[in-house]
């Protein structure tokens, strides 16, 4: 593996909702809990407000950082979801989350009327997988002072992209993220507010997100926090066989890798087993103490 890589971070430190993190010095965990019928991992396992409730206690008790909520799923092959149906599905789950956490709250939409009345509701991060192509979204979010996730993805989420093809997955991605972290700055974003994701498999096939992450100090260089989701994606099962149900250790691998080039954000369905890998690598790259080594001091 390429020797560790420690990113030179725009605003490291950062004060997200009720949590503070410091990028430069730590690797944050992103539980996700998907209120969608039709997710591609949970197939609708906390569609439930009940069981989505349940989901949120765990990422906070199993050593999650942030709450990543979702109401709208990426995939094309789905009913139409109108604004009202996505908040009703979302907004809920915020008042749940900030009466029983004090998890950072994000929220996984492309659309700005969406993003305004969830952080109305008490939402502190918007998750934009459309990477604000969306020419209101930079100004509701400089408007209401949320952070903001630009991803990568060639066309959005419930846009069908057969064979997506680039010229160099990496140099695409990077321009792209480079473009819109600019749209957002002159949009009034404040850079400490910025968070960028390649976007694995998201209009990407398994080469394409393979490369990404080989060679994703190429991203983490652009200097915002990058976060990287790719939690039981189809590029790990088609890496080493593995069925939607037993991708764990190809996660945790693949998240160890991206930390190692400095990934500074994880989104993940498995919290506590991620937590563990996230806290070991903070070790490894010094940012942390063994929580029980005995120090031989004679």
């Amino acid at each position: 593996m390429k020797e560790k890589f420690l990113p030179k971070i725009n605003g490291p430190i950062r004060q997200i909702g009720p949590r503070r993190f410091d990028f430069s010095r730590q690797v944050a965990v992103m539980g996700i809990v998907n209120r969608t019928p039709n997710s591609f991992h949970d197939r609708g396992a906390t569609f439930d407000l009940r069981a989505a409730i349940e989901s949120v206690e765990r990422v906070a008790e199993e050593g999650g950082d942030i709450l990543d909520v979702g109401g709208f799923a990426f995939r094309h092959d789905q009913e139409p979801v109108s604004v009202a149906e996505e908040l009703e599905r979302v907004v809920p789950l915020i008042g749940e989350a900030s009466e029983r956490t004090d998890l950072a709250i994000s929220v996984d939409t492309h659309r700005a009327e969406v993003a305004r009345e969830v952080m109305r509701a008490g939402a502190h991060i918007i998750n934009d997988t459309n990477g604000l192509r969306d020419p209101q979204m930079a100004e509701v979010i400089a408007e209401t002072g949320a952070h903001v996730v630009i991803a990568h993805s060639l066309g959005g989420p419930g846009k069908a992209v057969m064979r997506p093809s680039y010229n160099d997955v990496v140099k695409d991605v990077g321009d792209f993220l480079r473009r819109q972290s600019i749209l957002a700055l002159n949009a009034g974003i404040p850079e400490d507010h910025i968070i960028i994701d390649p976007g694995h498999d998201l209009n990407k096939n398994t080469h394409h997100s393979l490369e990404l992450t080989r060679r994703l100090t190429e991203i983490t260089e652009i200097g915002f926090p990058t976060l990287v989701a790719v939690s039981n994606k189809d590029f790990i099962g088609e890496t080493v066989d593995s069925p939607q149900d037993d991708r764990l250790i190809g996660t945790i691998t693949t998240n160890t890798v991206c930390m190692w080039l400095g990934a500074r954000i994880i989104r993940v369905h498995d919290v506590r087993s991620n937590a563990i890998a996230a806290r070991y690598v903070e070790s490894e790259l010094g940012f942390r103490r063994p929580d029980k080594a005995i120090h031989n001091l004679a």
